[in-house]
């Protein structure tokens, strides 16, 4: 197992939707796994549930974390293994309604692992909070659009009350365009958010191909986004890595 400066159970997060969150999600964990971090990767967004397809293991897992918290089956049970990334394992949300014990099954279950990587539903309410409560530390996805940016910030504020101090930033699709038609660079969204940089994901077609075909980014191409999110990996692993 790792030391206390890297691994651990991480919460990824926005403070609104279609920031690209669970695609980083799926693709951080797939860089960390590459890296030979035993590293599991949660779905915690029992209502739209997506992560799956993002991690091509669509239909991969007969039992959800329901199952485990009602004792109906073992974490081993319902947590399925990667068929193409050694040391890549995912643990579904439910179809129905979420149970509570989240935070406390999530830290029983990153005794066994490296990292547990939590995909939070977007937004501040009650499946943010569960999502959150068993997590040592959080990473926001956010865009630069000054509405992305004002949401990533209170989010910092309400990770913060929930006690986890450890928040990094992945600012996704970054645009050139945009940053000119909004008169703002990277470090004006930094500023915004409050949080640190741990790096930034560049806006990359291959993103939705790799969605669409239900292959992992990281096993349909080394370039883009994809060499963007390894970079992150490594410098969240304790790797010194340039940002860019």
């Amino acid at each position: 197992m790792l030391d206390g400066s890297a691994g651990g159970a991480i919460v990824i997060t926005s403070g609104k939707g279609g920031t690209g969150k669970t695609t980083a999600a799926a693709a951080l964990g797939s860089c960390l796994a590459l890296l030979g971090r035993r590293t599991l990767c949660v779905d915690g967004d029992a209502v739209l549930k997506n992560l799956d397809l993002c991690l091509g293991m669509a239909d991969a897992s007969i039992y959800d974390y329901n199952d485990i918290l009602s004792g109906r089956c073992s974490p081993d049970d319902a947590i399925a293994a990667h068929r193409e990334i050694p040391n890549l394992y995912f643990l579904t949300a439910p179809v129905e309604a979420a149970r509570p014990g989240l935070p406390e099954l999530i830290k029983d279950l990153k005794k066994k692992y490296d990292y547990v990587i939590i995909d939070s539903p977007a937004g501040l309410g009650a499946g943010f909070h569960e999502a959150s409560a068993g997590a040592d530390k959080a990473i926001i996805v956010s865009s630069v659009e000054p509405s992305s940016c004002r949401d990533a910030a209170r989010t910092v504020q309400e990770l913060e009350a929930l006690g986890i101090s450890d928040v990094r930033l992945i600012l996704n699709r970054i645009r050139p365009s945009v940053l000119r038609s909004v008169k703002m660079n990277l470090d004006d969204a930094i500023d915004r958010i409050g949080a640190r940089l741990l790096g930034y994901i560049p806006e990359d077609k291959a993103v939705i191909i790799a969605a669409a075909i239900g292959k992992p980014l990281m096993l349909h191409t080394g370039k883009g986004a994809a060499a963007a999110a390894m970079r992150i990996a490594r410098r969240l692993d304790g790797q010194k890595v340039p940002i860019a």
